[in-house]
């Protein structure tokens, strides 16, 4: 699992950043000052870092500076409200590999992520696989062995969802919320009725069940 590095004090970026790289399949780790940011760099060796420029105890642009004379191979994201030509130039002339000012929209970042991911030669493409149920990310496509499934959106990032945590139980808040989001108001069993056509379409050709139920707290992928 590609690991990435979010350097931000702002708790509400650091939130979304973190809950939509860990759906994307990333393990995100997060620092609030520049300090914090070095110590666990060196500590965790990320493939990607993903930095603001104002920062408590040392600036990105030091940040930046520190982390290109240690570690020139690790790909730095410059993720700013400064969006002043003279700062682009300073950041990207300071070692960043790229820079994208704030508010962004979250589809750029993830391409961006993966252009530079990809630059420095980490494969972002793979098929994600449990057992023998398979998806590819790129071209939303899933499989039972060799039997391809034909999922719905939702239905396809459901499946996603488990085959990134296999073997967890994940809770029926987990899974609402990450897939419908906080502001959903339909019906309180929309849950339920997913679950329930994908295992349909898992086991349709009498396969056993691998989306389990763990009674009172949620689902779990397990054979």
């Amino acid at each position: 699992m590609l690991h990435l590095l979010v350097i931000d004090d702002d708790e509400k970026i650091t939130a979304l950043l973190r809950r939509s790289l860990e759906f994307e399949g990333y393990r995100v780790t997060t620092a609030a000052d520049g300090e914090k940011g070095l110590a666990l760099a060196a500590q965790t060796k990320p493939d990607l870092v993903i930095l603001d420029l104002m920062l408590p105890s040392l600036d990105g642009y030091q940040v930046c500076q520190r982390l290109r004379d240690t570690y020139p191979k690790i790909p730095v994201l410059m993720l700013t409200a400064k969006d002043d030509v003279k700062d682009k130039v300073k950041g990207l002339t300071l070692g960043a590999d790229d820079y994208l000012v704030k508010p962004f929209a979250l589809e750029e970042l993830l391409a961006r992520i993966k252009a530079l991911l990809r630059r420095s030669g980490c494969d972002v493409d793979k098929k994600i696989t449990y057992a023998d149920v398979s998806a590819d990310i790129s071209t939303r496509e899933a499989w039972r062995g060799k039997r391809e499934l034909g999922l719905t959106a939702k239905e396809f990032d459901l499946l996603v969802l488990f085959l990134r945590h296999p073997r967890q139980v994940l809770t029926r808040e987990y899974l609402m919320e990450e897939i419908w989001g906080y502001d959903y108001s339909g019906e309180s069993n929309v849950l339920e009725v997913y679950i329930g056509y994908l295992r349909q379409k898992l086991e349709a050709q009498g396969e056993s069940r691998i989306i389990q139920t763990v009674r009172g707290v949620g689902y779990a992928l397990r054979e």
